[in-house]
Order: structure tokens, then sequence, then C-alpha cells
């Protein structure tokens, strides 16, 4: 029994190494690190930050805007069985799928002009998170990464970024050290698992085996003195920070109220939202939360309905929930997805990939809600008014952090990078 409870935990410090810092004993032995070079390329476009944290939620699959945040009433053809509701703002109509929000459509801001390059799933996905485009030479930092890079850690016992949701492909650190990846976690009820010691497994015996495996690694981390093979061995230090604090908790829903945790939905998506809620109050500065599968190709109008019951109930409450406790005003809460659906529907009663126009949302952290900003055509098609691209959706997160949005970063192999590369912040949502 105890030799099960040692393997636990040392599968729990092997975990740590891949999710926590993103490396494994022989990955990447290569010790190129981004290196700024001090007083260039100061940027203008930093400001005192409206924001601390960030909730990120992400609809994987592409999300049909005209069934949710842009539809459109006065086009039947268009719009199939979805109607249309009013909200508690006066001239914004949102998808009856989504009755909840429409009751708080005054603390969010509608980005309708929503366009990207990318019509293809994991390349959207990549260039939401990154504001790059998808290479096989080079791994770009998402947003949480550089929220870290330049800011460091919320709370020193817990990682700077938590990936809530079963997202292998999420680009983590990117070029960054390891370090700055953030921790994964499939299941929000679970936790993370084999961080609690048993009795007969006591501190002192951990710590003796961690010198052993110390001392046999000593030889080859003389040899191998670059920075990710340091930052295998400051991963065991990271770990066993987070296993001692006192801040795991941050992780038990239990403790939450039971008719709290019903309210977000008792689906995965809805606790995960919750817990976004929990570590976000215990210090971890950027959650993000993964939702789908929107990729609505069939029986859009069966699945969508199906997917806001939970979208609807989860987002609502959470902010709700930030609100009453005081949190919102520091808290951006950021619903993003990599493409729209066509306005066209096709013969299996679905939509298809439409990058043209589609809709995210932000509230939260300094951003003036109750409003829509751009508009897309009278069919849904194109982007009318006011168009926001990837770039300039991640450039405004980042305005809001206070990240200096135009600093330069050097890969390792010598390449300069910013933030969100040509993004610029859409600076009159705010207010």
């Amino acid at each position: 029994m105890a030799l099960s409870h040692d393997l636990s935990r040392r599968v729990f410090v092997t975990k740590a190494a891949q999710s926590f810092l993103g490396v494994t004993a022989l990955s990447q032995l290569g010790g190129g690190k981004a290196l700024a070079i001090p007083g260039e390329n100061t940027s203008p476009l930093k400001q005192v930050p409206t924001a601390r944290n960030v909730i990120y939620l992400y609809m994987t699959g592409g999300m049909s805007h005209l069934d949710t945040w842009d539809p459109k009433p006065d086009n039947a053809e268009v719009m199939g069985l979805t109607k249309t509701i009013n909200t508690n703002v006066d001239g914004i109509r949102l998808s009856e799928n989504l009755p909840l929000m429409a009751r708080q459509a005054n603390k969010i801001a509608i980005v309708r002009g929503m366009t990207s390059t990318q019509g293809a799933h994991e390349q959207g996905q990549y260039y939401q998170h990154t504001s790059y485009t998808q290479r096989s030479s080079i791994k770009h930092p998402s947003m949480g990464a550089w929220l870290e890079k330049f800011q460091g850690r919320g709370n020193p016992t817990l990682p700077g970024s938590v990936m809530i949701g079963n997202d292998s492909r999420h680009p983590g650190a990117g070029f960054f050290e390891a370090k700055f990846a953030p921790l994964m976690i499939n299941d929000p009820e679970s936790g993370i698992a084999n961080v609690r010691p048993n009795a007969w497994f006591t501190e002192d015996r951990m710590m003796n085996r961690l010198q052993v495996a110390k001392g046999l690694d000593a030889k080859f981390a003389e040899t191998y003195n670059v920075k990710n093979v340091r930052a295998y061995s400051d991963m065991y230090d990271d770990a066993i920070k987070m296993m001692k604090s006192e801040e795991l908790k941050a992780f038990d829903l239990d403790a939450e109220d039971n008719k709290l945790r019903d309210k977000y939905g008792r689906d995965r998506f809805g606790q995960g939202c919750l817990l976004a809620r929990r570590l976000v109050e215990h210090g971890v500065r950027f959650v993000e939360v993964t939702f789908g599968s929107w990729d609505t190709h069939n029986a859009n109008f069966t699945r969508v309905p199906e997917l806001t019951d939970e979208l609807d109930a989860a987002l609502s409450t959470l902010l709700q929930d930030l609100d009453s406790r005081g949190m919102l005003n520091e808290t951006m809460v950021v619903l993003a997805t990599e493409f729209g659906r066509t306005p066209e529907i096709n013969q299996n009663d679905g939509r298809d990939h439409h990058p043209a126009g589609f809709s995210c949302v932000l509230a939260g952290g300094g951003i003036r809600g109750g409003q829509v900003y751009g508009a897309t055509d009278e069919m849904g098609h194109k982007v009318a008014e006011n168009a926001v691209n990837v770039p300039d959706l991640n450039a405004t997160v980042g305005y809001a952090l206070g990240l200096p949005l135009d600093a330069v970063l050097y890969s390792p192999s010598k390449r300069p990078f910013t933030v969100t590369d040509k993004g610029k912040p859409v600076t009159a949502l705010f207010g």
C-alpha cells in the first residue's frame, strides 16, 4: 500500500514536469531563450492596467454567431429555426438560445465585427491563441505565457496560468521557457491528483529521495547546463512548493455551496467556470476554460440549443458571481472562438466554417458593458463596420492587462516577436 502511494506521488511530480512546467527529462536540450533588448521598443501602447486577471472561455469548433450573439431577425432564410429576443439594453437583441445572458447584456461588449484569415480548426485555434499563423518551425506563446513573462505570477505557490479542458494542442509557453506553460486540468471536479502525502510517506522520506535523485542527475545537469535542463530541476522545487501550499484549496470545488454549483451547471464547462473563479480568487491570473464542440456542420438547430443551455447558465452565473464578490472590475472575461458559421444552411441542416465574420464577447476588466462593436451585413456574411481581426482582439486583452504590446522579444532562433504581432487594441471598448 505504501509503495502505491509512493508511486502516485512520483506520478504527480512527473506530470508536473510535463504540464506545470512543460518539460520532460530529455526535452529540448537547446539552451536558447527569449531575449529582450533593455530600453528598446518601449511600447507607446502600454497603459495603466484596467484588468488584473483574465478568464478566457474558448468555444472550440467555431460557434455560430447567427444563432447566438449576432442574429438577423429580418432574414428568416438565414436564421432558419432560430428566433431572437430582446435584452435589458435597448437596441441589442440576442438569439433566443441565450435568455439568461439577455438579462445581463448591460455587462457585456459584443464584438460583432470579428474576422480571421484561418478557416480550418487547428490553424484557427492556434491563431486565436497566439495571434500568429501556425508554422512547423516555431511555436508561439499564448497570452497567459506573455502575461507571466512580463509580470510574473500572481501567487508564488500556484501556477501562473491554468488551462481547464482537454486541449493537447494548446500552444502553451511556445518558445518561452517551459516554466511559463499552463497547468493542464482535464476534469475540474477531479482537482489535482497525488499531491497529498499518506502517513507512511513522510516529508523527510520524500526529501531524502529527491536528494538522491538530484545526486544521480548531477552529472547530466553539469554536462548539459542549459535552460531547459535546469527547468526540469526547478520543476521539482515548484512542484513541492505547490504540494505544500495551503492555496491548493483553490482547486477544491467541494468547498462551494451546492446551490451555486447547481447554478453554474453540473457539466464540465459550468464547473470549469466555477473553478476559474476560485483560481483567480487565489491569485492565478490567467485561466482558460474550453467548451465545445461547436462544429455544427450537421443538425445545427439541435446542437446549438443544447450547447447554449450549458453556456448560458455558466457564463451568466460567472458574471453575477464575479460581480457580487467585487471581482468583475479587475477580471476580464473573454469568450472567443476560431470562426463563425455560414449564413447558408447546408443540406444536413447545418452551417459550415465561416472566418469572414463572427462574434466574440468581452466583459469586466475595464470593458464598458451594454455595447455592440462592429457589425456584419444583413446576411451575417462579412464585416460591414469596424472590423476586428484576431490579433486586434488579443491586443485588446493585452492592453487591459497593461502588457507592453510593442516590446520586442527574440526567440531562440533570434527572430523578433511582439505580444500580438501587429494587432491594435480596440480602445473604444473601454469606458
